[in-house]
């Protein structure tokens, strides 16, 4: 897919006349083209030993999230000790990159972890951003100050749908101003997006914004993360490292739940990206079942068989 067409004033200042030409000067998708290559690529085979590698670096990649209402500090706590170490019985386990919590966890968090992981909170009224952006930013220095490092922004699809693009850009910006040093990560909620050209739009809108990673979804919506739709923002990404030198990061989350799921994922990134983001610092796992699984296929591979299903955790 060809890259987007930037003029010589550079990427859109923005207002609304600037905004919207440039998101609509944006190529168009090729729907059936992305579909293919996403599952051209999801076919790809790799050895053990690579396999071994790809099951670790996932594990390192995953913000361990719990996002109920039914949540308590126990709950938290107990998450906690297991995103520090994953699998009690092997040392050689490595830890998850953080654990994802809503504000009202966030010291609870950042009690049990200490500075050894990162904690990310959902703000701006998740799962809907349906609030004013006077409570999104109290819920954002909220989190901030209780001890996350990474907020995890909902936009306003409403605005963005109906084309106030001016809406969810200037939101945007405060919030990653409110966050101060933490990072900001911009949901997209693709699901509700419906089309891969406004996943496209969707992804260069957060990110001249001032994202510091793109994700694709709450897990609150059906469908979620898609490897076609992650496709489209990894491209975004690569486009707009072409155009800035400025790396933005990937998050992947809702219904990646397989080792063999993830590993799908790592090879979109290197295909697309290249070694460079196969880093915990630039592409995220949002989950909260996934790392059962790669523990009982790491395990497989070191011993030759499968553990019992008491082996890890039930979530």
């Amino acid at each position: 897919m060809a890259s987007p067409s930037i003029t010589s004033s550079g990427l859109p200042d923005g207002s609304a006349a600037s905004l919207t030409g440039f998101l609509h000067g944006l190529p168009g998708v090729d729907q059936v083209g992305a579909e293919a290559r996403a599952a051209m690529l999801g076919t790809r085979s790799i050895k053990n030993d690579a396999k071994s590698w790809a099951i670790d670096l996932a594990i390192q990649m995953i913000d361990l999230t719990t996002l109920e209402g039914m949540d308590t500090p126990g709950k938290v706590r107990a998450m906690c000790a297991k995103a520090l170490r994953p699998d009690p019985t092997d040392s050689s386990c490595p830890s998850v990159a953080a654990v994802c919590v809503y504000g009202d966890m966030v010291q609870t968090a950042r009690q049990a972890v200490g500075d050894r992981i990162h904690v990310a909170a959902v703000a701006t009224a998740f799962p809907s951003g349906r609030a004013s952006l006077e409570v999104k930013l109290l819920d954002t220095r909220d989190a901030v100050n209780a001890g996350a490092d990474e907020i995890d922004m909902v936009i306003d699809r409403g605005a963005f749908l109906s084309g106030n693009y001016v809406k969810v850009f200037d939101e945007i910006v405060a919030i990653k101003e409110a966050c101060g040093s933490a990072h900001l990560k911009v949901i997209l909620e693709t699901g509700e997006l419906k089309t891969l050209d406004n996943v496209r739009r969707a992804s260069w809108l957060a990110m001249v914004a001032g994202a510091d990673v793109i994700k694709t979804s709450t897990g609150k919506v059906v469908p979620a993360a898609t490897l076609p739709v992650t496709l489209v923002m990894l491209e975004a990404v690569r486009d707009f490292y072409r155009v800035t030198g400025t790396k933005i990061g990937v998050k992947a989350a809702g219904g990646i739940r397989t080792s063999k799921d993830a590993i799908k994922y790592l090879v979109l990134v290197n295909e697309t990206l290249g070694e460079d983001w196969l880093t915990p610092d630039l592409f995220r796992f949002g989950a909260s079942t996934l790392l059962n699984d790669l523990l009982l296929q790491r395990q497989r591979i070191s011993t030759g068989h499968y553990s019992g299903p008491d082996y890890v955790t039930i979530d």
